[in-house]
């Protein structure tokens, strides 16, 4: 099963946007969602803040700024 991880920050809307794309295509396939907040970590902030939102799947970048259903849906079915 994939593993998606989205590196967020609060206040993000960007982010908001992305956790809701990524939970309707988690509504018809499965695959594990990792929701990490990058505030208060400096490490996680250096490495992510100018991107967010990112996404990963198992571990590799996927998507920066915006999360597009089918672009994803397409991304999960090449990881399979």
């Amino acid at each position: 099963m994939p593993e998606v991880t989205l590196y967020k920050a609060s206040g993000c809307h960007l982010c908001e946007r992305a956790l809701q794309v990524l939970e309707e295509v988690r509504a018809e396939r499965e695959f594990e969602l990792r929701v990490v907040e990058i505030d208060g970590d400096p490490e996680l902030e250096a490495r992510y803040r100018e991107w967010l939102p990112v996404v990963e799947i198992d571990g590799r970048r996927a998507f920066v700024y915006h999360v597009q259903a089918a672009d994803l849906r397409r991304r999960l079915a090449g990881s399979e």
